[in-house]
């Protein structure tokens, strides 16, 4: 009987979060994604509206709040490690978020790592959990499962078949 128990839990964290997100305090200790740069070293939470999610090598997915993201300032790092954890981040595409963590620097821009969904406050619940098949090795392509060769040495393959049966009924003998 999990069922009502894991209801109270969502209508909990629910609640929970809609005081978090109308507490004024809330509000006000983010900055905007461009002056990430200037709290490099500080936990730090940053807003700006998500333009583009991309997976690039290995996996690793950015979210890009800049039309061009070799120019922009700060950039969100999802590895392929966490991926399963966070959810599809895909769905913040056109939204504005609120991203919470340690702000490093890479590359010459701001950036933080993404590694709990719990990191996004009230636009966590956005993130519903990844396809079953999405693989996140493979850049973000769906796996078709495994796949294995019926043979492998090119022989054709014969059944033995038994005794001959006669289609005569031996009674009418």
């Amino acid at each position: 009987m999990r069922f009502p128990s894991l209801f109270l839990l969502w209508q909990v964290i629910w609640a929970a979060n809609i005081v978090l997100s109308t507490s004024p305090a809330a509000a006000s200790d983010c900055v905007p994604f461009h002056q990430a740069r200037q709290h490099i070293g500080k936990t730090q939470c940053i807003s700006g509206t998500v333009l583009h999610v991309k997976t690039g090598n290995h996996g690793v997915t950015f979210l890009d709040f800049c039309e061009d993201y070799r120019t922009c300032p700060f950039t969100v790092v999802v590895f392929s490690s966490d991926r399963k954890q966070v959810g599809d981040v895909r769905q913040l595409v056109g939204r504005a978020v609120e991203i919470k963590g340690t702000i490093q620097e890479y590359d010459g821009r701001a950036e933080i790592v993404l590694r709990r969904p719990q990191q996004l406050g009230k636009d966590a619940v956005l993130l519903p959990p990844l396809p079953k098949d999405y693989d996140v090795e493979q850049k973000g392509h769906y796996s078709a499962g495994k796949f294995s060769h019926a043979n492998s040495s090119g022989k054709k393959q014969t059944k033995k078949q038994g005794q001959p049966v006669g289609i005569e009924d031996p009674e009418e003998q």
